[in-house]
């Protein structure tokens, strides 16, 4: 006879960001007896091929884009200033590594039992474990389990080769730059990488269907984002008609880090062809439910393979929940770990305050580590017409070079944007959303977060003394006629 499935109070399902944001408090604040349950490596996607490794490398570009800028205050910089990619990446590998074993050592004070292993669903609360050690399978069950495994970037399945390009998820075992990259896609991972491979010296070329990337963003940050892009030298292949075949032409060292000796032939539908040394995929995510039994529950998908949940998390079946991107609601990772928190917080803490916790997705602040980096929160200038309407709709906005900029050549500073939008409504100009581009814009975009969750109005801004000399100072220093109609 099979033992009886080991009891728990919490399951959660998935070792990265949300599942920790689920588990820590539940055991940590709450005393509940909760399994993690990680197949991979501890601290998920944005530890180990997110968030981190992301912003890691952009610092790295940014220093060489400031090094070079240093010239024109009249530091003696080598015009080609060498650097050693290679021992970066070792650099930035050893730290991930140090920041997954303090993921580990915070879930065990907590008192939360970390499995590794793949988690299969038997029913709605019974789940297999199949040991990543290779030991026994077994099952465990709890009356609250929740599904935080996060989702993977994906290929086109209809590209003849497309198998012969990389995701980002292969994107940060590169330790030798390649001479010449190419990108598809326009959202973050594809503007973001682009941009710091662009910044390092690679030849980048980015493959987009419409005119701007970023196109769920402000059309402000559309237009001159990819504008700014181009000046930077990305070439942008705009309303782009897609690929008919990747050919491997040459696949260069066995060691898939260096992919300076590899060769790949892109042909386009319209028969052009460019040949790169490399390509990365960054044409979106899918909810990561293979393997996960979830045909043997109540949990139900939507179209795209996301899991369905209501405002509380929970999903169609009772006791079952879901966090973070396998829901794609605002695929973020603060995003995953404060709806873990609000779960934990509704199902454990047994307070009144707490009955109806749950996440609120509005005016969640957001920032692309781009080349200037962007900031954002709140509605766009379309999104805002339409939840309003036009007539009541009014936008404040200005673009100028940063004063960092004072000593460059004025055909250089041009090409250094900053700018800001605020867009407000009805007669107290409360504030839809604000958008900022620039130079230290992303440290801004917090702060900015905040404001707008509040319910700010343009006239608390105008209320609140200037921090001179600062980009951000623009903010709160806009007259009322420098507003303008909103566009339809």
């Amino acid at each position: 006879m099979a033992p009886a499935p080991k009891k728990y109070d919490y399951i959660v399902i998935g070792g990265g960001s949300g599942g920790s944001g689920a588990s820590r408090r539940a055991a940590g604040w709450y005393g509940k007896k909760v399994a993690l349950i990680s197949e991979g490596i501890s601290g998920g996607c944005c530890v180990n091929v997110g968030c981190v490794p992301k912003k890691m490398t952009w610092n790295m570009a940014t220093v060489k884009e400031t090094m070079e800028k240093a010239t024109r205050y009249e530091y003696k910089v080598p015009e080609d200033l060498p650097f050693d990619f290679h021992k970066f990446v070792d650099k930035r590998h050893a730290k991930i590594k140090q920041l997954n074993g303090i993921y580990e050592t915070n879930w065990a004070k907590d008192g939360i039992e970390l499995i590794h292993a793949r988690a299969t669903f038997v029913s709605d609360h019974e789940l297999e474990i199949k040991p990543n050690d290779g030991g026994d399978a077994y099952r465990i069950t709890a009356d609250h389990i929740c599904i935080a495994t996060g989702s993977y970037p994906t290929k086109p399945k209809d590209i003849e080769g497309s198998e012969h390009g990389i995701t980002s998820d292969e994107y940060f075992s590169i330790a030798e730059l390649p001479k010449k990259m190419a990108f598809v896609g326009a959202g973050y991972i594809a503007v973001e990488l682009a941009g710091v491979m662009q910044a390092l010296g690679v030849e980048t070329h980015l493959f987009i269907r419409g005119t701007t990337f970023l196109r769920k963003f402000d059309p402000m940050v559309q237009d001159i984002l990819t504008k700014h892009y181009e000046e930077m030298g990305v070439t942008i292949h705009k309303e782009h008609p897609g690929f008919k075949k990747v050919e491997l032409l040459h696949p260069g060292s066995k060691d898939n880090t260096d992919p300076r000796q590899k060769e790949l032939k892109l042909t386009s539908k319209d028969g052009s062809e460019l040949v790169v040394n490399e390509l990365l995929w960054a044409i979106g995510r899918g909810a990561e439910t293979r393997n996960l039994g979830i045909e043997n529950t109540g949990v139900k998908l939507d179209k795209t393979g996301h899991v369905i949940v209501d405002e509380y998390q929970n999903t169609t079946a009772e006791g079952v929940y879901a966090i973070g991107d396998i829901t794609g609601q605002a695929e973020l990772t603060p995003v995953a770990i404060a709806a873990g928190r609000h779960l934990s917080n509704r199902l454990f803490s047994g307070k009144k305050e707490y009955s109806t916790a749950h996440l609120n997705y509005e005016n969640i602040p957001t920032v692309v580590f781009a080349h200037p980096p962007v900031g954002t929160v709140g509605l766009t200038e379309p999104e805002a017409v339409e939840r309003y309407g036009k007539d009541n709709v009014k936008v404040y906005e200005t673009k100028f070079s940063n004063m960092f900029y004072y000593v460059f050549p004025k055909e250089e500073s041009a090409k250094a944007p900053t700018a800001l939008k605020m867009i407000v409504y009805g007669e107290e100009e409360r504030i839809a959303g604000i958008h900022v581009l620039g130079e230290g814009m992303d440290e801004a975009a917090q702060f900015l977060g905040v404001a707008v969750k509040l319910g700010a109005r343009k006239s608390d801004f105008d209320g609140t003394v200037a921090i001179h000399p600062t980009s951000a100072e623009e903010l709160v220093t806009m007259p009322p006629q420098m507003a303008r109609a909103a566009k339809a």
